[in-house]
């Protein structure tokens, strides 16, 4: 195998996100469910017989050593692999949003050049090398959507039901550092996540103090979920504990939500800012549900929506300038969770 291309690495939305304590290193301890969606970067590979890695941007330059570099690095020395490759990056997600965008380039990444150098490492050996670079990184190497716990590598795969969101990524964005460092943040610690749902596959509610000194290790497990739990969720269940911080850093944070909340009822952040989305119920009765193919998943959030998709229907709200729009489908499957065997 020589080369891969139109490899895509897609956004995930937090359709909730609690703050449930705090590790002796810092890291702040998560409860959240992770959706993906088909709004996405595209990344095309091509295999390197002198073991350099290199990027080329096909748009604005990203950082110099970006997590898609790291993690070819990361790859590279943990396999002993003396091949390389040039990355080529056609970034479509916005950054600053809190959706996952550089993490996601990285865990396609990983990915990706498992089957390029010919590793065939199983995705257990890829886990723990992506959450070194970073908490995001081995949700998108799992590719479920997933109930998400401890610093964002406990992964509780859940089986949801289509969804539509209007995402909205404002002009601003907010360093995550200032987000988790504000007087302004919530923490739920005081209360179980999962108070008043059943157990989600036999596993029993706990307060968040049980969470952190007895975290669940659900990597691997089936997709689950009662209906219950599932629809509540679905209904717009819990809160983001981020979101404060984030309106107060940011007015226009504050003015997506209100936009949003005015024309869908429903409104809210996503990982630690600055896009918000809302869940969108109005669909075209032939709406075509994307399935995780790859080629498949839609990139530019100017596109024209096909016949088949939800309908336009947030047209009448005057978006301010430099704001960035698009209507999304959440995925059942990352697209390419076929590329590593579990």
């Amino acid at each position: 195998m020589q080369a891969l291309y139109d490899v895509p690495a897609p956004a995930k939305l937090n359709l909730f996100l609690h703050v449930v304590g705090k590790r002796p290193d810092g890291y702040h301890l998560l409860q959240s469910l992770f959706v993906l969606i088909d709004w996405a970067d595209t990344l095309h590979f091509e295999r390197r017989a002198d073991g350099q890695l290199r990027r080329h941007d096909r748009g604005d330059a990203l950082p110099a050593d970006d997590l898609c570099l790291r993690a070819a690095r990361a790859l590279q020395q943990a396999s002993g692999c003396a091949l390389g490759v040039d990355i080529h990056i056609d970034k479509r997600l916005p950054s600053g949003a809190g959706m996952g965008g550089g993490s996601s380039d990285a865990a396609s990444t990983l990915l990706a050049l498992n089957q390029l150098w010919g590793l065939n490492w199983p995705r257990s050996r890829l886990l723990p090398l992506g959450l070194s670079l970073g908490a995001d990184v081995p949700f998108f190497i799992g590719g479920h959507n997933a109930f998400v716990e401890g610093i964002g590598e406990r992964l509780h795969p859940l089986a949801l039901p289509p969804l539509d969101f209007m995402v909205v990524k404002p002009q601003a964005s907010i360093a995550t550092k200032d987000i988790f460092s504000s007087p302004l943040l919530q923490r739920s610690e005081s209360v179980a996540i999962v108070a008043g749902f059943p157990a989600v596959s036999g596993l029993p509610q706990r307060t968040a103090h049980q969470a952190q000194a007895e975290p669940w290790d659900c990597a691997g497990s089936a997709p689950c979920g009662s209906d219950r739990f599932v629809e509540q969720l679905c209904q717009g269940w819990g809160r983001n504990d981020l979101q404060p911080p984030a309106e107060a850093a940011s007015h226009e944070v504050s003015e997506a939500l209100a936009l949003l909340q005015a024309r869908f009822g429903n409104s809210r952040m996503t990982g630690s800012g600055s896009a918000v989305f809302a869940r969108v119920l109005e669909t075209s009765q032939k709406h075509a549900r994307m399935t995780g193919s790859v080629g498949q998943l839609g990139s530019n959030p100017k596109a024209t929506q096909q016949e088949g998709q939800v309908k336009p229907i947030a047209d009448g709200i005057d978006w301010p300038s430099g704001w960035v729009v698009r209507q999304c489908h959440s995925l059942d499957v990352h697209p390419l969770r076929g590329w590593a065997d579990d």
